[in-house]
């Protein structure tokens, strides 16, 4: 029998999910296919509407090995295992012959724990376990939430958190779920036969693709313990987030309430000698804290290179201690000494980190106006790190709608540890050792220049970092009466989006202004779309979040371009290694982190055939700087221009034909 052509495939797929094909969507089919077959690496950009899910899907299950799926986030995922998986395979069964299990893996905090639920949890304060359900009074919200918990785990198959409607806080969460550092391992646990996250790991062996998260691709490829079974190729969904999720996971942390509670725990299972070495080093680390101020350490200053030196022996100390001691007065104390022993190894490991001090690594004090001040440190780069781990042994697609940044791959790729786009695996070059990938930008289905405007107000003042800027709330008010509404205002800064809300609530009370914060995100988005004169402000997960087609949203403003802060530890950092290796450090940081943002952001416009309406940024730079160019081209192909009257008619025009059908 004739193995079916990847177009047929995919025509099936899209007609079972009531779809429109496009040709963008088989042209990304047919490159991912080519790239998995060949075992080579893929860059694929597709723009919104293309249809990536099933662009990257069709194939990878056509393939017939074990495929990993890895999304920005756990809805992405639960989208595509929930929605476009079961659709896909059972389009595909009578094509393939054949129907590819699937599973969803996620981290262990993720799943009901049966140990910390039937057992309760290790508490701080007190010998022995807690019993929070009789702890937590039954008319609490906390009590409630509980008490649902207990009778949602004899009917759960899956013992995930999202399959619990409606969800619970992450308080009463945290009283049943266990952390993987915590766990007690399924060959110690009296529950470990029944254990929902082991059940998982064990169903994704078994499955031809797994659907996971970048955090868990992260943890996977960083710590070296594998959580994700062998598979021969990887799908990465939403790639332009992976940096900075693979960043987050090798990121290090040390504050004094955390150091605390790890003495805490361990006090009551080790020599009181050992214990109170631990105390008198935590007490050292958390007078320093108090005099910390906010900013990047280029040298670990003598007094805290002594106390991390003392936090990180006595930890040491208190590590092998937990080893070696036995106490059976202490109420299940297998799980009372796992805890103890992932807060103290945690605290070890940071200190020996930042006391070891590698010329890889950036280390910087912040302070929180609620948490106190915390030491922080991260790698300087990650795309080393990626490149080893990431492009070896299988074939690696990488997917978003925004992955060509100022016209090319080869920034996004850089920092993926890439060469440049043509160069990797030339003989006699430096790049010959490196992983060879191909990038394809697929388009997108929507008809940018006709559908969308992008206005830069050119005539505004240059924006300064915490200027005055009135005529900013000007043009801002006068676009948002032009829309009648319909806005959705992205700011740099949550300062930015608190004053535009203060300022125009004021100014143009006919037009509800919705600020981010004041409810979820879930709930403002809602109510962002059910009324077309509402306006919705706020900072960075509006700029990437945020999906309202149709005439809700038909006016994108961004307060200025969203550079990275100047005292930004780790951002500066890096520009500063770009520079010192000869490189122009702005581009490859700083603009390349805003090409990003206003590039998601822009993306918030046109998500419909049928949209219509304007981005406009109200940073003269954008128009004027010699970099202006470059974040340009990394936009949708809107139509051009700094024409304030235009735009104001054209906002009119948009606004009254909305209206004219009811919308």
């Amino acid at each position: 029998m004739t193995k079916p052509s990847v177009p047929d495939l995919l025509h099936a797929a899209v007609t079972a999910v009531g779809g429109t094909e496009r040709p963008g969507q088989v042209t990304m089919a047919e490159a991912v296919a080519e790239a998995v077959d060949s075992g080579s690496h893929l860059l694929v950009q597709a723009g919104t509407g293309t249809g990536k899910s099933l662009g990257y899907l069709v194939p990878a299950l056509a393939h017939g090995e074990r495929v990993v799926v890895a999304t920005a986030t756990l809805a992405l995922q639960r989208q595509l295992a929930e929605r476009d998986l079961p659709r896909t395979v059972d389009a595909l069964h009578p094509l393939l012959r054949r129907r590819p299990e699937f599973a969803m893996l996620k981290g262990r905090s993720n799943y009901l724990c049966l140990h910390r639920l039937h057992e309760g949890m290790p508490q701080d304060e007190e010998e022995g376990l807690f019993d929070q359900f009789e702890a937590a009074a039954p008319t609490s919200k906390l009590g409630q939430d509980l008490m649902r918990l207990r009778d949602w785990a004899d009917e759960t198959e899956t013992g995930d958190r999202d399959g619990l409607s409606p969800g619970v806080s992450d308080r009463a969460w945290a009283q049943v779920s266990v952390a993987s550092r915590e766990c007690l391992g399924a060959t110690r646990c009296a529950y470990g036969q029944e254990c929902f996250a082991e059940l998982a790991r064990e169903r994704a062996k078994l499955s031809e693709v797994v659907v996971t998260n970048h955090a868990l691709l992260a943890i996977d490829a960083i710590e070296g313990a594998p959580v994700l079974p062998p598979h021969e190729v990887l799908i990465v969904d939403e790639a332009h987030e992976l940096v900075s999720r693979v960043t987050g996971v090798a990121t290090g942390e040390l504050t004094p309430g955390q150091v605390n509670r790890a003495v805490r725990r361990a006090a009551k299972l080790v020599d009181e000698k050992v214990a109170d070495q631990l105390q008198t080093a935590a007490e050292g680390f958390e007078r320093l804290m108090e005099l910390a101020l906010p900013g990047r350490l280029e040298e670990i200053p003598e007094d805290l290179s002594y106390a991390l030196t003392a936090l990180r022996d006595a930890a040491r100390n208190v590590v092998s201690a937990l080893g070696s001691t036995r106490d059976k007065s202490v109420q299940d104390e297998d799980a009372v000494r796992k805890q103890a022993l992932a807060s103290v190894e945690s605290v070890h490991t940071v200190a020996e980190r930042i006391t070891h001090g590698s010329e890889f690594d950036v280390v910087w004090y912040e302070r929180h106006d609620r948490f106190g001040a915390s030491l922080r440190v991260a790698p300087l780069s990650v795309s080393g790190l990626l490149r080893e781990k990431l492009f070896t042994d299988r074939s690696v697609v990488l997917t978003s709608a925004t992955l060509k940044l100022g016209g090319d791959f080869n920034g996004v790729g850089a920092s993926l540890g890439l060469a440049p786009e043509g160069t990797a695996g030339i003989a006699g070059t430096e790049a010959e050792e490196l992983p060879v990938w191909k990038g394809v930008d697929v388009g997108s289905p929507f008809d940018y220049p006709k559908q969308g405007i992008l206005y830069v107000a050119r005539h505004l003042n240059r924006p300064a970092r915490e200027g005055d800027r009135g005529d900013m709330l000007d043009e801002l008010t006068e676009l948002i009466q032009a829309a009648g509404g319909r806005t959705l205002g992205l700011f740099s800064s949550m300062r930015g989006a608190q004053a535009a809300a203060e300022a125009l609530r004021s100014r143009i009370p006919e037009f509800p202004i919705l600020l981010q914060g004041e409810e979820t995100l879930g709930d403002l988005i809602k109510n962002f779309a059910a009324d077309a004169r509402t306006c919705l402000f706020g900072t960075l997960s509006l700029w990437q979040g945020v999906d309202v087609p149709g005439a809700g949203c038909q006016l994108v403003v961004m307060d200025k371009i969203p550079f990275p802060r100047p005292d930004d530890p780790l951002l500066s950092a890096r520009q500063k290694a770009v520079e010192d290796a000869g490189g122009n450090g702005f581009m490859a940081v700083a603009a390349t982190h805003a090409a990003l943002l206003m590039a998601q952001g822009a993306g918030r416009l046109v998500r419909a055939s049928g949209d219509r309406g304007v981005v406009a940024v109200l940073d003269s730079r954008l128009a004027t700087a010699r970099y202006g160019s470059y974040l340009r081209a990394s936009l949708p192909d809107f139509w051009y221009t700094t024409d304030r009257n235009q735009v104001r008619r054209s906002l009119a025009a948009i606004d009254a034909a909305a209206q004219q059908n009811g919308e």
